[in-house]
């Protein structure tokens, strides 16, 4: 099995307003995922909207993460699968793509 991760790149919550229904839905239906998957999920979160970017280690630190328009990654998780199609195949389910987001998918270097 290789490693992976899957990174979540979503718009930013704060841009798009969802109904308490849904995002209750939203939630249960990544609980489920996460269930039917969890054989392959070694670790993972969701990211805080707070951090600093450094472009410069001489300039030092700016407030803020990095955001392409209104696009933030939102979060990840460490999954285990065969190979990429494999892994992409595991990700089709996901409810990243619920709201409008999607998810990039990359193998870890081998060490």
């Amino acid at each position: 099995m290789k490693k992976f991760i899957a990174l979540f790149r979503e718009p930013d919550g704060r841009t798009e307003q969802h109904t308490e229904d849904a995002i209750k839905k939203h939630r249960q239906n990544w609980a489920a995922w996460m269930e039917r998957w969890q054989q392959q999920i070694s670790g993972g979160s969701g990211l805080t909207l707070d951090g600093r970017i450094l472009k410069d280690p001489q300039a030092g630190a700016t407030p803020g993460i990095y955001k392409n328009g209104t696009e933030i990654v939102g979060g990840f998780l460490m999954i285990t699968a065969t190979d990429l199609d494999a892994a992409a195949a595991m990700m089709q389910s996901c409810p990243i793509f619920e709201f409008g987001g999607y998810v990039e998918i990359r193998e870890l270097q081998q060490q």
